[in-house]
């Protein structure tokens, strides 16, 4: 029988007995180790890219982004998706965030949960998904049960499914109609992805909704005018934009920040 493929992400690091090195020289080799992961996201730009332009087309038929994972990638997915709101004005529910073992799974690791193939399913059916939905699985090691079903499931029903993962050819590379593959190398740590694989992700993650955001109107030059008003500093920011944009006094702006909610209806209904 021949020798099963060890996996990158599970390959030993290129690193050996970290517990007797001292402090600084484990934090400089995970410094050097970070990088490049950089340098890997750079190759995948063309495919981010094209999940960014596919996904944009649907958002303008009322279709949404569906993240889901297990562990460290869950977590990622619903961290990226939970800021869409408060940073674009996005409602809640254009970005979603799923992990495998539901919301307890967030803080404490729920055993066996990544194992189910058919839950992830189950859990997107609760949102009524449908053809104009955009569904990205993310697992290191591209061989995540709960994502591989849910992407196998998603696809049979009409969406768009695009796979992140840090082992090229992995099953979830090959099951998807856009695979991410991000091969950042061995972690420091041997097999632990929420390093160089995790940091890769959320690298990603940012391209993908930040992109996604500016492409649908979100953002007007390089401001966040949908941003939700939540704190001071945030209507700080937004009366500032607003100063600067229509050349009012810091308490023209404000006054028209608060008359209006937000920083662009502030300034189309002064153009």
């Amino acid at each position: 029988m021949a020798e099963k493929r060890i996996k990158i992400t599970e390959e030993p690091s290129n690193y050996d007995r970290l517990d007797e090195m001292d402090t600084l020289e484990i934090v400089a080799n995970i410094n050097n180790e970070d990088k490049k992961i950089a340098d890997a996201v750079e190759l995948v730009l063309p495919q981010v890219a094209q999940v960014v332009d596919e996904t944009a087309k649907r958002f303008e038929k009322d279709g949404r982004l569906f993240y889901i994972g297990a562990g460290t990638s869950g977590r990622l997915g619903i961290l990226d998706a939970s800021e869409i709101p408060p940073t674009f004005g996005m409602p809640y529910d254009r970005v979603i965030g799923l992990i495998a073992g539901g919301d307890q799974a967030i803080r404490k690791a729920v055993e066996f949960a990544e194992d189910d193939s058919d839950q992830a399913w189950k859990d997107l059916q609760e949102y009524q998904v449908n053809k104009n939905d955009v569904l990205v699985g993310i697992a290191a090691s591209g061989s995540t049960p709960y994502v591989l079903g849910g992407i196998a499931d998603a696809k049979d029903n009409g969406l768009l499914t695009v796979g992140i993962t840090n082992n090229p050819g992995s099953p979830l590379s090959e099951d998807v109609d856009i695979p991410i593959e991000i091969n950042v190398g061995p972690e420091f740590l041997t097999g632990s992805t929420r390093m160089k694989s995790g940091t890769s992700q959320k690298l990603v993650l940012n391209m993908i909704s930040t992109a996604l955001m500016i492409r649908v109107g979100r953002v007007k030059g390089n401001k966040m005018v949908n941003m939700q008003l939540s704190n001071t500093k945030l209507v700080d920011r937004g009366t500032r934009y607003i100063m600067e944009e229509l050349g009012l006094t810091y308490d023209e702006a404000q006054k028209m920040l608060i008359k209006y909610g937000s920083v662009k209806l502030a300034i189309d209904a002064m153009k």
